[in-house]
């Protein structure tokens, strides 16, 4: 039985792996508006300014790109052991760290498809330098004036070989709850939208169709407004940001968005999901299927062909 919504309090921070750390840090920093907070030889801690955490994103040098670990902050310390003892009871095996700045002990598991997860319970709450500090003290620290200025991370979109297993995990392991998924003629299910809080979602999973477990479709920034989306186009114009597609809607989970690379080659996207929230206690799993799927967005230009097969790391053909 899936555990009460609850235990899982929200998306901490996505890791990235990148080969160009430098520029994927200027990516960051000038394009989308993040904060450094903190740096080691291979690695770099960055932050949202409206993310109360010590970190939103960790950049970290290696070959290839990809997706490293994925933190949830669960709701207390013993909702912590709460989910590690139903990841061990579902057989799932895992370890405790302590290497993150800001944040305490993390349990490190995987889903069935090899994606770190971590959960933690401990964080450190940031407060802002002298130079970030905002005018409003329920605000964490000073809204960007460079780039696009995103307000934290909104979510993560996992490939997966195999997407009910993984959205299973979620769900009865983790105790995130489906808003939304596509069903396949045959039967299967290509896509599912989970989410831990109110927000209609905060994971994904998506079929992967080279049969690679462990890859990354993309990491999310929500922006204030839907003008927001239309200056970040811009700029990424203006800063030679390659654009992948959009701006457009969503017709499932209907996010206004624009796809990015950042350069060390994995997928970003700007969205603006902030008007729609699932309130409903009992809100009915909304099932696409193939045909309605296949009419492509709410509005704007046809998905191009890339949307469906780039994911990082990269496979050879």
């Amino acid at each position: 039985m899936t555990p009460p919504l609850g235990d899982i309090a929200h998306l901490g921070h996505a890791q990235l792996h990148t080969p160009d750390l430098a520029a994927s840090v200027a990516f960051c920093t000038d394009y989308l508006g993040l904060t450094v907070n903190a740096e080691t030889a291979d690695t770099v801690y960055l932050r949202a300014f409206d993310d109360y955490e010590h970190h939103s994103l960790v950049l970290t040098a290696r070959d290839r790109p990809g997706l490293g670990r994925v933190a949830l902050r669960t709701s207390s310390e013993a909702a912590l052991h709460r989910r590690v003892a139903a990841i061990e009871a579902a057989g799932g095996t895992g370890k405790w760290v302590e290497d993150e700045p800001g944040l305490g002990p993390l349990y490190v598991t995987t889903d069935p498809d090899g994606h770190e997860h971590a959960l933690y319970w401990e964080s450190e709450h940031y407060r802002a330098p002298e130079e970030l500090r905002p005018a409003l003290k329920n605000q964490p620290q000073a809204k960007p004036n460079r780039g696009v200025g995103v307000r934290r991370l909104d979510h993560v979109n996992f490939l997966a070989v195999d997407v009910l297993a993984n959205a299973e995990f979620q769900e009865n392991v983790l105790g995130a709850r489906p808003t939304e998924q596509i069903r396949l003629d045959s039967g299967g299910i290509a896509a599912r939208w989970l989410t831990y809080t109110n927000k209609s979602y905060d994971v994904v999973y998506t079929s992967d169709w080279t049969g690679t477990p462990g890859r990354l479709h993309h990491i999310a920034f929500a922006t204030d407004t839907r003008e927001d989306i239309l200056r970040a186009a811009d700029l990424a114009v203006d800063t030679g940001v390659f654009i992948e597609t959009g701006p457009h809607k969503h017709a499932i989970q209907q996010t206004f968005f624009l796809y990015v690379y950042e350069p060390g080659g994995n997928r970003v996207e700007l969205c603006n999901p902030l008007t729609r929230l699932v309130l409903a206690p009992d809100w009915p799993l909304v099932t696409w299927t193939e045909a309605e799927r296949a009419k492509g967005q709410a509005w704007g230009l046809k998905t191009i062909e890339s949307f469906h097969t780039h994911g990082t790391p990269p496979v050879a053909p």
